[in-house]
């Protein structure tokens, strides 16, 4: 599954959007559990806005088991997953995702060789907490052979999964597209827990 990406260098046009934090510092081992950057619809243009990783629904009352996943194949049905499907889609963008393989756990840098910036697929939700109200998200996976990997959204991909307006039918069928190729690079495992942070997370085998 999708349990560790970076997000290390973006654009201008990012920075640009309204919420997008100030001081956004990069990042090479995010992990469930700690803040995200969320892209989402706004009126007039997308926004940005610093999310926890892990879902909660304004229901959830035990926030240790709220899901850093949700299963593309199931989110029109399950009752966690089938409301932010219908009306709270967004994007978590990144620089590559880590997968273990093997029996050995090997870790793999998965990144595009066309794009800089990668289009994970996302559901968020708000959790009001007295007078404030907290954002989180759950990325969205696909099967890939034996792993789950995060769906990853060309252009026009994202211009969907974030118009309000979208059919069932349509979103649907992206959920079901083609995988976008990725190129892959075997690591030399400085990243493989939580805690570490930084350049050398990316380090070659």
């Amino acid at each position: 599954m999708c349990g560790r990406f970076a997000l290390f260098r973006w654009s201008p046009a990012l920075v640009a959007l309204p919420g997008f934090p100030p001081r956004l510092e990069p990042r090479w081992n995010i992990a469930p559990g700690q803040q995200v950057l969320l892209l989402r619809a706004g009126a007039d243009e997308r926004e940005a806005a610093l999310v926890h990783w892990g879902l909660t629904p304004a229901w959830l009352s035990d926030l240790s088991r709220a899901p850093a996943q949700a299963r593309a194949e199931t989110l029109a049905e399950q009752p966690l997953f089938r409301e932010a499907f219908r009306a709270r889609r967004g994007l978590l963008p990144a620089n590559g995702f880590y997968e273990w393989r093997g029996p050995r756990r090997r870790p793999f840098w998965m990144s595009s060789a066309e794009l800089p910036l990668l289009s994970m697929a996302a559901l968020w939700e708000a959790y009001p907490v007295g007078e404030r109200v907290y954002l989180s998200a759950a990325v969205v996976t696909v099967a890939a052979g034996s792993q789950r990997r995060p769906l990853l959204l060309d252009a026009a991909g994202e211009a969907l999964w974030l118009d309000p307006a979208a059919s069932a039918e349509a979103l649907q069928a992206l959920l079901a597209a083609p995988p976008l190729p990725l190129r892959e690079r075997l690591l030399a495992g400085l990243g493989n827990k939580p805690q570490e942070e930084g350049p050398q997370c990316l380090t070659p085998a």
